[in-house]
């Protein structure tokens, strides 16, 4: 596919839905096999699985010594699943919607007030 082609897909993905946020897709075969797309899509669902499951352990952790080990395990698998998300956006491979503005301005008020409702102000208990 060339250049001029992506870019009218992309224009006509973005006129059928003008809240979507992606790139031009990037072509992989269509095979019963594993293609590029699928790996890297099964390397983010893992991702996540994991950095999901170091938070619980980092909340539980006793030992600070393991904590401070698996914090850092936690940051290097944080940051991995992190670019294969940028990977599969910039491969057009994911997509994001982007929020109205009065949703954004709402949900802002409403946690804005759950704020005053935090046992602590300005990082200390009280």
């Amino acid at each position: 596919m060339n250049y001029q082609n992506q870019n009218q897909n992309q224009a006509l993905s973005q006129s059928q839905n003008p809240n979507r946020i992606k790139n031009p897709k990037t072509q992989v075969p269509e095979t019963p096999q594993m293609n590029d797309r699928d790996f890297a899509n099964d390397m983010l669902a893992t991702g996540k699985y994991m950095t999901d499951s170091y938070s619980t352990v980092l909340n539980e952790a006793s030992h600070e010594s393991l904590y401070q080990d698996l914090s850092m395990i936690f940051k290097e698998t944080q940051d991995c699943q992190r670019n294969f998300y940028n990977l599969m956006f910039k491969k057009g491979w994911y997509s994001i919607e982007a929020a109205p503005q009065q949703k954004l301005q709402q949900d802002y008020q409403q946690f804005q007030g759950y704020s005053t409702q935090f046992p602590y102000n300005n990082n200390t208990m009280q």
